[in-house]
């Protein structure tokens, strides 16, 4: 390593991104990505903070020190790909962690560079056929719903859920690990018609007028998260809506390295998002990975595009809108029902949007509630721990969580993203009581 940067170990600035030049050729440069890795390989060895966030780094510390040198060179480079394949893109390293992300000069941007490696990965289509089909069918999560619902197939599908042998069966063919918790797909419900607010109120950046992206997660999972979230925003007399038309944000295929569907799914998005925020709405999201998709990482892959620029400023997790109505004097702080004991695991993708603890605050408004934060993550990743080669790993990752959740015993397991507390749950032997933290609010207001 250059001498040039010796004399600084570590950084005090704020982090900063840099834009992901994902169409240049040399993303797609396998030789060049194998040189970069190594050069960010090499800082992670030397350093070694990140051993805790996820598999990832412990992979990479076994390769080296398994090695015939016990230093990076003793590596085969065909094998930086088993790294790759343990990042789910939780951004925790960047945020949190490491000290040698941009402004200082090694300037490390490990999730981008997994991000790099998984797209060659795709590219390449270096995995049998059967995965790269589960892959690609698990991460096209509107399409996937759509099948799922279909007369007949929701049928054979929930039997499927309620049988153990029936999925350890199909584990074998369709590459989801049979133990895993597989996803439920509701129906739509009727969608709630909040009352006509009139003259809603600013507060700081906010317009108190709000629509709401459902996204892939709230229209196929969990169809009631909507419903709560517009009852939640009518009894703080802010205007509300459900969007028409949204796709799926594009993390799941993020997470993939299929840019090219990532781009897609913007192109249909943004101009739905930017027709509401011209109407005077601000837009929110019940996922944080929906959110963070808009704020931070369709910005950094589309750096020209200024119509995400100004979506960037306009969407918000429901939490942090909230918050800044509160911090006016405009959130309904009337609560009929306490909550008790809270046990509230911080979302990775809600996290390193450094909003700070506002689920938190807010939570811990309504009497006799006390909100216990965890601040670890379930290891879910949307796909991460259903695949049957990363699923005990993503249970490794979830317990630690889980024990806290099951020495607490607490009232009620919460989280910003619900598969993470689904997550939690699956591997928790209490089955604690769980739901969203703006069903909890909803619950405490004591509506129906």
């Amino acid at each position: 390593m250059s001498d040039l940067f010796s004399d600084k170990e570590g950084g005090l600035e704020a982090p900063t991104r840099n834009p992901v030049k994902w169409k240049e050729e040399s993303f797609l440069d396998k030789e060049k990505f194998l040189e970069e890795s190594e050069r960010v390989y090499d800082v992670c060895h030397t350093c070694r903070r990140c051993v805790s966030l996820c598999e990832s780094f412990p992979t990479l510390f076994d390769l080296i020190d398994e090695s015939e040198t016990f230093e990076l060179d003793g590596v085969n480079k065909e094998d930086f790909q088993k790294v790759v394949d343990e990042c789910f893109m939780c951004d925790l390293c960047y945020q949190t962690k490491c000290p040698y992300v941009p402004p200082h000069p090694w300037a490390i941007d490990f999730p981008h560079l997994m991000l790099r490696g998984k797209s060659i990965a795709y590219k390449e289509k270096n995995k049998n056929i059967l995965k790269r089909t589960r892959d690609n069918l698990l991460t096209s999560t509107d399409s996937l719903g759509k099948i799922v619902k279909l007369p007949l197939i929701d049928i054979t599908y929930e039997g499927i859920l309620n049988s153990a042998p029936a999925k350890k069966l199909l584990s074998s063919v369709t590459g989801i690990h049979s133990e895993a918790p597989w996803p439920k797909f509701e129906k739509t419900v009727q969608e709630y018609i909040p009352k006509e607010i009139k003259d809603a109120k600013e507060a700081g950046v906010t317009s108190g007028k709000v629509a709401i992206f459902t996204g892939c997660y709230c229209r196929n999972n969990e169809t009631t998260l909507v419903n709560d979230l517009l009852k939640v925003l009518e009894h703080n007399d802010v205007e509300a809506k459900v969007m028409i038309g949204d796709k799926c944000c594009g993390m799941p295929k993020l997470d993939l390295g299929d840019l090219e569907s990532v781009e897609s799914s913007m192109k249909q998005n943004a101009p739905l998002l930017l027709e509401e925020i011209r109407k005077g709405y601000d837009i929110i999201s019940l996922v944080p990975s929906c959110v963070l998709m808009f704020k931070q990482e369709l910005p950094l892959l589309f750096e020209a595009n200024k119509d995400l620029q100004e979506i960037k400023t306009h969407i918000f997790d429901p939490f942090e809108y909230l918050s800044y109505r509160e911090s006016e004097g405009l959130m309904n702080k009337n609560f009929k029902t306490s909550l008790g004991n809270i046990a509230y695991q911080v979302a990775c993708h809600q996290r390193v949007q450094n909003i700070g603890p506002k689920t938190k605050e807010l939570l811990e408004m309504i009497p006799e509630t006390e909100v216990q934060t965890i601040e670890r993550c379930s290891g879910h990743d949307g796909t991460y721990a259903v695949k049957k080669e990363t699923h005990r790993n993503s249970v490794k990752i979830a317990k630690p969580v889980a024990k806290k959740i099951d020495d607490s015993e607490p009232d009620h397991l919460t989280s910003d993203c619900p598969l993470a507390a689904k997550q939690i749950k699956h591997v928790s032997k209490n089955n604690p009581d769980t739901a969203h933290p703006i069903s909890l609010i909803k619950r405490a207001y004591g509506l129906k």
